[in-house]
């Protein structure tokens, strides 16, 4: 297996308490010398994985059976190297006979039209970091081994990109499973890849194997435009309705505030979602005025237990609708 320590965080539960700088630099870069990500094709079947909220979850296997894989990716900005928190990241990839879901036509014929496995989104916490547990992809001819992601800065820059693992352990997940992988090994590497023959060191993910849960890990550090990024419509759009702040403190143990500003009366929903996309708490106040407020989450009074979770502002005025959503981190 990969000698290269993976940095494991144990999930994305309690992340901070293990990581308590909030940062951590590639190696051979330095504050301000963070290198971008290579910008690759979304491929042929990128799909939207935000059209539907169903997408955001941290499982993304649903009937696909395969080597189980923890994927963990870290976003940096290119300015100095810092972690980037709030942002979305969406993955795709093929299942393990080298098939994705959603389109026809595919290794012969094969119709998946319709179906959603091995797709989804989350938000990046803290410590910029995302986590899915998914299966080890399989290959199909023309390609190496690899999965999609984006990062979604906003809505006028996103950085789209794809990943591959070290050739030693790549080809040891398939010989190792050989009833999952009926394929075998995969033929090409990275450098026979029409995407990865320019250069695949930053996207050379690390994949090791954990004894004790029965799953491969793998991490990727992930440098984007950071900084200067154009502002798009609909933040422009919210901007002129309200502002959400980043909950207070954070990451917290049992009791947190969460401050925004609104330019219009209104009135004010909080949702809190869990990291596989399920509402499990509201929190409703209506006929706000304009100006600064807060709302405060408490989760021994809500029944729930220390986690990741997403928090959703939507505000309704006169003017309609309008929504913005950040991560919260609660501690053990």
């Amino acid at each position: 297996m990969n000698k290269r320590e993976f940095l494991k965080t144990g999930g994305l539960l309690g992340v901070a308490s293990l990581l308590p700088s909030g940062r951590l630099f590639a190696a051979g870069t330095s504050a301000g010398s963070c290198v971008l990500i290579p910008t690759e094709t979304a491929g042929p079947f990128p799909l939207d994985l935000t059209a539907n909220t169903f997408y955001f979850r941290q499982d993304v296997r649903e009937d696909r059976t395969g080597a189980r894989l923890r994927l963990r990716l870290r976003i940096l900005g290119d300015q100095n190297c810092g972690v980037m928190e709030n942002l979305r990241v969406n993955i795709w990839h093929c299942d393990a006979d080298g098939v994705y879901s959603g389109y026809t036509n595919q290794n012969g014929g094969v119709d998946t039209t319709g179906l959603t496995f091995l797709r989804g989104y989350q938000i990046t916490d803290a410590n910029g970091d995302v986590e899915f547990l998914t299966i080890f992809p399989g290959w199909y001819p023309g390609r190496v081994c690899h999965i999609h992601f984006q990062v979604y800065v906003n809505s006028n820059y996103s950085s789209i990109s794809q990943l591959t693992f070290p050739i030693t352990e790549k080809q040891a997940v398939y010989t190792d499973n050989p009833t999952l992988y009926p394929a075998g090994t995969d033929p090409l590497t990275p450098s026979q890849d029409g995407i990865f023959s320019d250069g695949y060191q930053y996207q050379e993910a690390t994949l090791t194997f954990n004894s004790g849960t029965q799953e491969y890990e793998s991490y990727l550090e992930v440098t984007v435009q950071g900084t200067g990024v154009p502002t798009g419509l609909q933040e422009v759009r919210n901007t002129e309705q309200f502002a959400l702040g980043q909950n207070q403190p954070n990451p917290f143990t049992d009791r947190t505030v969460i401050p925004f500003r609104l330019q219009r009366t209104a009135d004010v929903i909080l949702d809190l979602y869990d990291l596989n996309g399920r509402r499990v708490a509201r929190l409703e106040q209506a006929g706000l005025p304009v100006g600064e407020h807060a709302m405060t989450v408490d989760l021994i009074e809500l029944g729930l237990p220390p986690a990741n979770y997403a928090y959703q502002l939507e505000i309704t005025n006169a003017s309609g609708t309008f929504r913005s959503t950040k991560l919260m981190t609660a501690l053990r």
